[in-house]
């Protein structure tokens, strides 16, 4: 029995697709980012396990961000994107990172509020906002939806010279408002299909859902944001001070 064998058959509290993801954990270690990972049917031959034992391990290696899906194959992936957790923007946190921050626009146009919507933007029921939706991309990959409303009586000279490819935030300072502080939720979800489509991806890759109202110096609302941020793409940072 080989080394790595003997290692897989070791412990048999461990499921064997997880000591084979382990074993798969170690050979990507030693890759490059880009680099191809063996195929499935090879690590199965390689563990001596079944195919459906190997694709588990895949799978879960996947929904971690450490593998990624191209054309027909699997190669090691890029990084993840990690965002701070702060009132700095997509933007921001991507360039720090010496990342290629971009956008694809989904929606932008004025709709009525809902009530959910008005409630959470201190306006009534019905009053305009502007909906801006939007694909986040890092170095051309998507790697999350945005989904904001602003009021539109507010923010009516951004609404006509807005660019939806540049960055949201700097616009709003811009118009000389300041952020002062936000209250931000964060679940895991799964995507709709809706969803998936405009992330390249599939309805069950877990999601990392950021709910998010963004106040200004005299706490009054200044947007409502819904996004949804690919779980094998992006991580969020959170910096606690007492």
């Amino acid at each position: 029995m080989t080394e790595i064998n003997a290692r897989i058959d070791a412990g048999e509290s461990a499921p064997k697709y997880y000591r084979v993801r382990t074993e798969l954990a170690a050979i990507i270690d030693d890759l490059d980012e880009g680099d191809p990972v063996p195929a499935e049917r090879d690590l199965a031959v390689r563990f001596e396990v079944s195919r459906e034992t190997v694709r588990q391990a895949v799978h879960e290696l996947l929904v971690e961000g450490r593998i990624a899906r191209r054309g027909r194959g699997t190669v090691v992936a890029s990084p993840k994107l990690t965002q701070p957790l702060s009132l700095r923007s997509y933007t921001e946190g991507a360039v720090s990172q010496g990342r290629v921050p971009g956008r694809e626009l989904v929606t932008f146009e004025d709709v009525p509020a809902d009530a959910e919507v008005a409630a959470d933007l201190g306006l009534s029921v019905g009053s305009a906002v502007i909906h801006l939706e939007r694909v986040l991309l890092a170095d051309g990959q998507k790697i999350g939806l945005e989904s904001t409303y602003l009021p539109a009586r507010r923010f009516a000279s951004m609404a006509r010279s807005f660019d939806p490819g540049t960055s949201l935030y700097a616009a709003i300072r811009a118009t000389g408002v300041t952020f002062d502080s936000a209250t931000e939720r964060i679940e895991t979800v799964l995507a709709s299909p809706r969803e998936a489509a405009l992330l390249d991806s599939t309805t069950a890759m877990p999601m990392l859902l950021l709910n998010r109202i963004s106040l200004d110096t005299d706490a009054v609302p200044i947007e409502r944001v819904r996004s949804i941020y690919r779980g094998d793409r992006v991580a969020f940072l959170a910096t606690l001070r007492e």
